[in-house]
């Protein structure tokens, strides 16, 4: 017992090392900005840097609109699939596996060909590109909305939950909104934390429909010119990511505390 409690907490050191020594690292040298002094130069430039809250707030609008398109996409579909056409979950598991195989090069250059000609021309005006953005994170994003919402799904008993809905009257619409949709909480908020966090990072698809507009492609751009900044916004973005993801647990567990006061 004590041997494999020594080995479980080395293994648990260990990897905390692996984790912790790298993000050390890169938050040290992002406080040489100054020669042989330790400052806090290199966030100041970033926080006084226009595009750094420019890019971040249009990533961010984008990030939730990609987000509501895969709720309204997901759901329904995932909900549907269970429900009535169980034999076709594999195949449409398999879908959803696609952004994995096919490169995000591959997907914006097929869509810029597809939709800046005739009869779409989205490429032409801002809000088509921005919406052509939103579909292209939506697809990319799809394998962990859907896997995510499929897990929650198979947690519930939804047969039982529809067939109680509709013997007190409800409708397909009331059924999924106030239903299936409040049961998903959990799941909903696991999928959109791992699309905010895939959408404020992507590189590929960003440059070529947007460019510098957003985050990603702005990262990139200040790791190729600037040295302590590039450090900088490393720590930056990983502070953002686990705000985020502690703002939506702490708005889950204000849910679920509501749901089990409600209860009893």
């Amino acid at each position: 017992m004590r041997r494999n409690t020594f080995w479980s907490w080395f293994w648990i050191f260990l990897g905390t090392l692996y984790f912790l020594l790298p993000l050390i690292s890169t938050f040290l040298f992002s406080l040489r900005a100054k020669k042989d002094v330790l400052s806090f130069l290199s966030y100041e430039r970033i926080f006084t840097d226009v595009n750094f809250t420019r890019t971040l707030g249009f990533s961010l609008v984008v990030a939730v609109f990609t987000i509501l398109v895969s709720i309204l996409l997901v759901v329904p579909t995932a909900y549907w699939i269970r429900l009535r056409l169980p034999q076709l979950r594999a195949m449409i598991e398999f879908m959803t596996m696609l952004p994995f195989v096919i490169p995000a090069i591959v997907l914006v250059f097929g869509l810029i060909r597809v939709f800046s000609g005739a009869p779409f021309f989205l490429t032409n005006t801002y809000a088509g590109t921005n919406a052509l953005l939103v579909a292209a994170y939506a697809v990319l994003t799809l394998p962990y909305m859907f896997r995510s919402v499929d897990a929650g799904l198979g947690a519930i008993d939804v047969r039982s939950l529809t067939e109680a809905a509709q013997s007190l009257g409800a409708n397909w619409a009331t059924i999924l909104f106030r239903v299936i949709f409040p049961n998903l909480r959990v799941a909903i908020l696991s999928g959109a934390f791992l699309t905010l966090a895939t959408v404020i990072g992507e590189f590929t698809i960003a440059s070529f429909l947007v460019g510098i507009k957003a985050f990603g492609p702005y990262l990139s751009l200040t790791g190729q010119n600037k040295t302590y900044e590039a450090s900088s916004l490393t720590i930056i973005s990983f502070l953002l990511t686990w705000a985020f993801m502690g703002l939506i647990q702490l708005f889950n567990r204000g849910k679920s505390d509501s749901a089990l006061a409600g209860a009893h």
